[in-house]
This record gives structure tokens, C-alpha cells and sequence, in this order.
């Protein structure tokens, strides 16, 4: 029974007395805790493993993991891994997947790979003389994470600059320390935010030891990555000339369908309302791609749309050109994604992931993961300004509504044959299912 009690010393509960004392809260206790239970993984070791991902863990949250064919990307062919809820994302994919891997397959190319930290801190002794000795506490910071950075650097990667910027025009005496990184195959947050912390050290000290300096008053507010990282970039397009008869839609001419579709894509480069869905479009396939291979989709979706809005309004992150008679429809978007650390090669899903993908390193992840938001941001724009995108959509979520009114396997079988040729709705189904049961 659920109560206004302040819960107290929950995190050291064992997990069997955090499910008894969390189930007590639900209308159905008992539900709640063989729910709970038929979760756990087979393996006592492994669920031990999943249970030290997180705090507080009870059981498993399953979603599901499919597979996407036919993405061919730079000449390679891929099996592309999705977790994602929705099946119309996967047909989708795998729709356009299909249909561009005929037609020469997608194209991607990583621009950058620079991610960005910052130390705020508030300063109240002037520029000009915190600028005159900045370079000196450039050099100390940079000695200083030398321990930190020494294994990044082996690899290729490291600190690639320290800038000191003024802000005081946003807030009173407010300035930061901004640097960029290269991360290597790792997404780096730990990397950056231990250097950062470093760097944070070196500045109070720099300044307590000072004599010129530590006369004013320095508060270091915070020292964390950012997760906007817009020199961090994958281009990606698919192409084809209108007069060779791609034959992109049954409906229309392809001269009609270029032209409904880059209507369709300049609407969301205007309209902020419409731009908001077609993005959350293309973040389906890259989300899906994200979290199969046991990366940040949180980080990766706030990036992206921080990146749409950078010209002053919310816009599509995807557009259509052409030229020359071809038609190209492209996708750039910041996206830091890691194949080693975290939970990349930890959790057992995501290990496997990347071993269907061909293990690939951060860049051809990149191309693969902006492939995938490209393929269904082109499947989705085409159902719109062609047939429309309930049909479709809808027919994917049949199996969905016939186990809402529990439907058994013999009236699943029924239904699906003939919704083949029928409009899928609650209603419809609900009418399908009492005219057999009656």
C-alpha cells in the first residue's frame, strides 16, 4: 500500500528486501515481485554483472533487439543491430536499406572527431591581467594531466587545445577554460572530465601561488565535458539521377516524388513543429543503433538537437539537393560514440553488436549509426508525401493490439491475413476480434 513515509537506508537493502519493501507500494504485490524475478538472467553471474551497471537495480528491462540487412555503406555491407520498441523502425530501415543498397548504398564520411570540456569559474581581478598569465597556467595544466593523458596520446588521441574565454558579458566576472579533445575509439567522458578536474587544480593553485593574482577572488563553479560537440561530425547521402528511372515510388513519376519529397524535408527546415518529428524520425535509427552497441543515446540525441538549433531555430538536421538532374538527400550530425570502455564490451548484447558490425572503430560507427537515421528519416518522409504513414505504421503494430484484448494464436493468425488488405485500428481490431468470437 502506497504511503507518504520518507524511505530511509534503501541502497543497503539487499535486492530480494528492496523487491518486497517496493512491491508493497504496487496494487498487486505478488504480480509485481514473480515479474520482477522471471526478469532475472539465467546465469547468476551475468545477472550480477547486469545489477552492477546501475543503483538500486531489482530485475531486467527488455526491449527488443533486431536486426536491420542490407545497409551498405562505402561499398561494405552491413547487418545493422537496432534495440527499439517500435517495429516500424526496423521494416523501415530495412525498407530503405534495401532499396538504396540497389542503387549504390550510402555514403558517410567523419568530418571530425573533437569533443570539448570546460571549467567554469568566477574571477573577480580583470581580464587583461588573468589573460597575461594564462599561457603560464596553460603550460602548468598541460604538465600536470601529462599521467592522465599518457595512454590517450599512445593512441593517437589526447588534449588538442586550452583556450581562455571571457564571459563576463553573460554573467559578472564569469570566464571558462575551454579545451578539446581527441578521444580515440572511446566515447571519453571520464578521459575528459578527470583532465578537466586537473585542470581546475592547476588553476587555483596557479593563482593562490601568485602574488599578483591571489589578491582576488577565484571560485572554480564546476569542470565538466560538454555534450555538444558540433566539430564532432558524420556526413552522410545517398544520391541517384532523376533520369534513370529509380523508380523511388509506385504513385509518382520520380520527377513528382523529388519533388513532394524535398517539399517535405524544406517544410522541416522552416517549421520548427514539423522539424521537432523528422528529427525524432532520424533519431530512431540512430538511437536504436546507440544503445545496441551500449552507448549514451542520451547524450547523442541532446548533441543533435542542441547542433539543429545553432543557426537560431529549431530546423531539420537532414536536406535535399539537386543538381545536374541528381537528387541527394543528406544527413550531418554531431554524434561522439565509443567502442571501447563503458559498456561497450561489459554488457554481452553490445559486445555482440559490435562483433556483427566487424568491430568496427568510433569513426565507421559514426557512419553506420548516421546510415541508420538517414534510412529512416527517408522511409519515413516518403510514406508522408506518398500514401501516408498510418497505413504502414500501423499494419507493424497489429501483433501489439491483438495481445492488448489477448488475442489467441489462432485469432492472430485470422487478423493478420485479413488486415493484408484492411486499415488497422483499435476499433477495427476490437470489431474483428468479437465478430470471430461470436
Amino acid at each position: 500500500m502506497k504511503n507518504n513515509t520518507l524511505t530511509t537506508g534503501f541502497s543497503r537493502l539487499d535486492k530480494v528486501q528492496k523487491i518486497d519493501l517496493v512491491s508493497s507500494h504496487v496494487s498487486d504485490p505478488e504480480l509485481f515481485s514473480n515479474t520482477i524475478y522471471s526478469s532475472w538472467h539465467r546465469d547468476p553471474v551475468v545477472q550480477k554483472m547486469y545489477d552492477e551497471f546501475s543503483e538500486n537495480t531489482l530485475g531486467n528491462y527488455f526491449f527488443p533487439f533486431g536486426v536491420a540487412p542490407n545497409f551498405l555503406i562505402n561499398g561494405k555491407m552491413y547487418m545493422v543491430p537496432l534495440v527499439i520498441e517500435e517495429s516500424s523502425v526496423v521494416a523501415a530501415a530495412s525498407g530503405a536499406a534495401k532499396f538504396w543498397a540497389e542503387r549504390g548504398g550510402f555514403h558517410s564520411e567523419v568530418i571530425g572527431v573533437e569533443k570539448i570540456g570546460q571549467v567554469h569559474f568566477t574571477w573577480n581581478g580583470g581580464k587583461e591581467l588573468l589573460l597575461r598569465f594564462f599561457p603560464e597556467i596553460r603550460s602548468k595544466m598541460l604538465i600536470n594531466t601529462e599521467r592522465i593523458t599518457a595512454n590517450m596520446m599512445k593512441r593517437g588521441g589526447g588534449i588538442l587545445g586550452i583556450e581562455l574565454l571571457d564571459m563576463t558579458d553573460k554573467i559578472p566576472d564569469y570566464y571558462q577554460v575551454k579545451a578539446t579533445f581527441d578521444t580515440c575509439d572511446s566515447m571519453g567522458a571520464n578521459f575528459i572530465n578527470s583532465c578537466l578536474e586537473e585542470f581546475a587544480d592547476t588553476l587555483r593553485d596557479s593563482i593562490a601561488g601568485n602574488d599578483e593574482l591571489s589578491a582576488y577572488n577565484l571560485q572554480v563553479i564546476m569542470s565538466i565535458l560538454s555534450n555538444y560537440t558540433p566539430n564532432c561530425l558524420v556526413h552522410t547521402w545517398v544520391e541517384g539521377k532523376i533520369q534513370e528511372g529509380h523508380h523511388y515510388d509506385d504513385l509518382y513519376t520520380d520527377k513528382e516524388f523529388i519533388t513532394r519529397f524535398e517539399t517535405g524535408v524544406r517544410i522541416a527546415e522552416v517549421d520548427a513543429y514539423r522539424a521537432t518529428t523528422h528529427n525524432k524520425g532520424i533519431y530512431n535509427g540512430i538511437d536504436a543503433v546507440v544503445l545496441a552497441t551500449g552507448n549514451d543515446f542520451r547524450a547523442v540525441e541532446a548533441c543533435g538537437h542542441a547542433y539543429a538549433s545553432r543557426n537560431g531555430q529549431y530546423s531539420s538536421l537532414s536536406k535535399v539537393e539537386i543538381s545536374d538532374k541528381t537528387f541527394r538527400f543528406s544527413l550531418t550530425v554531431p554524434m561522439a560514440l565509443g567502442t571501447v570502455g563503458g559498456l561497450t564490451h561489459l554488457h554481452p548484447l553490445a559486445k555482440l553488436s559490435l562483433d556483427l558490425l566487424g568491430n568496427p572503430d568510433a569513426a565507421e560507427l559514426m557512419m553506420i549509426a548516421s546510415a541508420a537515421g538517414l534510412a529512416n528519416n527517408y522511409s519515413a518522409v516518403k510514406s508522408l508525401v506518398t500514401k501516408g504513414i498510418q497505413k504502414g505504421h500501423m499494419k507493424m503494430h497489429l501483433l501489439n493490439i491483438l495481445n492488448t484484448y489477448q488475442a489467441t494464436d489462432n485469432e492472430k493468425k485470422h487478423a493478420v491475413e485479413f488486415f493484408k488488405h484492411e486499415k488497422v485500428s483499435h476499433s477495427a481490431v476490437n470489431s474483428f476480434l468479437e465478430s470471430m468470437r461470436s
